[in-house]
């Protein structure tokens, strides 16, 4: 198979690259230059937000079996590079997200891919939400390419090495200094995410069922909970740290953020919790989606960030996740946290 990937240098765009290298494709990334892309891979150079960014592209001539984006910026990016493919590709693969669903996004029990979406995307649109931007690059991606030779993966939470979020990658380093932890209850949450590699894997395999269409895609329901991913980082850090369970109740009476302040957590009782932690991917499922254990999801983020020396490369275009020290030290000093039992 021959692969086109827009980006390809960095997390989900560089698990899609690694995965097909490793299936033996032959892959080219068509990315602005500031990443090095993974070896094995012929590389070509534009910034898609530049009058004049798509140069490269259009003047290669290449044609590949599928075109991967993962692109999150203006939807009219997305619409003038599939049109510039079209006819070059035999499939357009957009990674998109499970927030083009109206709120409340589909949880368990609820309507999955075929859903209520956002309002006021468009295909031309410039940058305007996050929400309304996936949606209009899927909105792009189907105008260009038609219904029956696109693919809408709407991820969920995306976790694993080269995260460029920093969600993982703060719990991974805030464990690994030590002393008492902030850990968000209860300690049974289920959780959701998808590995980007199993996302990749899912995603190609996609390409060679040619398959069409939206399909949600994150781990079934309880993959994990609050308390195997937490005391996973203690384990494989090694790190002399203690998780003091703390009450969802005195975690908001403190102001503290779920989700962005306490990265992947977000509470029981919670609007937020049944669409990030619920979702129905019986459709993923069904068409070959596997999820491996979340013990080498975040062993594996571990040892990459060991290899680059602890600093996650975070992306300038989202907030950096975590909380204050000052306010971890402030909740626990006030009496919050239940010290962890289970060995």
């Amino acid at each position: 198979m021959r692969l086109l990937v827009l980006g390809g240098t960095e997390f989900v765009g560089r698990a899609v690259v690694q995965a097909a290298l490793g299936r033996g494709w032959e892959v080219t990334v068509f990315h602005r230059g500031r990443h090095r892309a993974p070896s094995g891979v012929r590389s070509l150079h534009g910034d898609r937000t530049a009058p004049d960014g798509l140069t490269a592209l259009a003047a290669d001539g290449g044609t590949w079996d599928a075109v991967v984006d993962t692109w999150s910026g203006e939807p009219r990016a997305v619409r003038d590079t599939a049109r510039l493919l079209r006819g070059r590709a035999g499939r357009y693969v957009y990674v998109s997200s499970r927030s083009v669903y109206a709120w409340p996004w589909p949880s368990v029990g609820g309507a999955a891919e075929d859903g209520p979406l956002v309002e006021g995307a468009a295909a031309d649109a410039g940058a305007t939400e996050y929400a309304q931007d996936k949606r209009g690059g899927e909105l792009a991606a189907v105008e260009a390419f038609g219904a029956e030779a696109s693919v809408l993966v709407r991820a969920g939470l995306i976790l694993g090495p080269y995260e460029n979020v920093g969600r993982l990658p703060w719990w991974l380093t805030r464990i690994a200094r030590g002393g008492p932890v902030l850990a968000p209850g209860p300690q049974d949450l289920p959780l959701q995410y998808i590995d980007s590699r199993d996302l990749a894997d899912w995603l190609l395999g996609a390409v060679e069922r040619e398959l069409s269409g939206p399909y949600d895609l994150v781990s079934p329901p309880g993959h994990t909970t609050m308390g195997e991913l937490l005391r996973t980082c203690v384990r494989v850090t090694g790190a002399d740290a203690e998780l003091r369970w703390t009450a969802p109740e005195a975690i908001l009476a403190a102001g503290i953020e779920p989700w962005t302040q306490l990265p992947v957590w977000v509470p029981p009782d919670g609007e937020m919790y049944g669409p990030a932690h619920r979702g129905d991917v019986s459709r993923a499922l069904a068409t070959g989606l596997v999820c491996r254990p979340a013990g080498e999801t975040v062993a594996d983020t571990w040892r990459w960030l060991t290899d680059i020396g602890g600093t996650v490369p975070l992306r300038p275009d989202r907030p950096a996740p975590g909380l204050d020290p000052e306010v971890e030290a402030k909740v626990l000093a006030g009496g919050g946290g239940v010290p962890d039992t289970t060995s």
